[in-house]
């Protein structure tokens, strides 16, 4: 006879990644509004106005919840995580005024310290290192600035081509340059490993 239910056995419980979440969000947000990470009851009111979740498998409310039974792996190495947009219509229509986008900001920093960014990510940044913006300026967009009545290049590093040394020096002076490289490399054995 055929097994009807399957019960997934969950071996890596961290009962302090909530906390985790909690203490890295109350650094920046303080920790009354860090500590609502917990408040949340899965209504879905959050996904009922998401634009992402129209369209992708995105649920605010399902990272949360992995994050408050402390799964860590699974609410780190989760490319949904990504596909929030960071509208805050989420955040805007809470019922219990849970800072959902900047939570989900935190976790997603939390992500890419424990060196879970995705590909398109790292590609992204990698942009930052070479044009010292995330998305350059190419002939469509230098048209469309110039009909707009604005330069054909914005004033950042487009412009100013020796400021592009300042930005890697920054990126490389506070760890992110290193940090992409670890990210890179983890994706790299992640994808041996399959």
């Amino acid at each position: 006879m055929k097994k009807l239910i399957i019960r997934e056995v969950i071996e890596e419980i961290d009962p302090d990644f909530c906390d985790h979440v909690i203490e890295k969000a109350a650094f920046i947000f303080g920790i009354e509004k860090a500590q609502k990470l917990r408040a949340c009851i899965q209504c879905g009111t959050c996904v009922g106005g998401c634009p992402s979740s129209r369209r992708t498998a995105w649920r605010t409310k399902r990272i949360f919840r992995l994050a408050q039974l402390g799964m860590k792996k699974e609410t780190l190495d989760n490319e949904d995580l990504w596909l929030c947009t960071t509208c805050y219509t989420c955040q805007e229509r809470c019922i219990r005024n849970i800072p959902t986008t900047d939570l989900v900001r935190i976790i997603r920093n939390i992500a890419f310290e424990n060196n879970y960014a995705t590909k398109p990510h790292l590609f992204v940044c990698n942009l930052l290192f070479r044009f010292g913006h995330a998305v350059p300026v190419n002939d469509d967009i230098k048209k469309l600035r110039k009909e707009l009545g604005l330069s054909e290049v914005p004033h950042t590093t487009h412009m100013f081509p020796e400021a592009l040394e300042e930005v890697n020096k920054l990126c490389e002076v506070s760890g992110f340059k290193e940090k992409v490289k670890e990210n890179e490399k983890s994706n790299e054995e992640k994808e041996k490993g399959e």
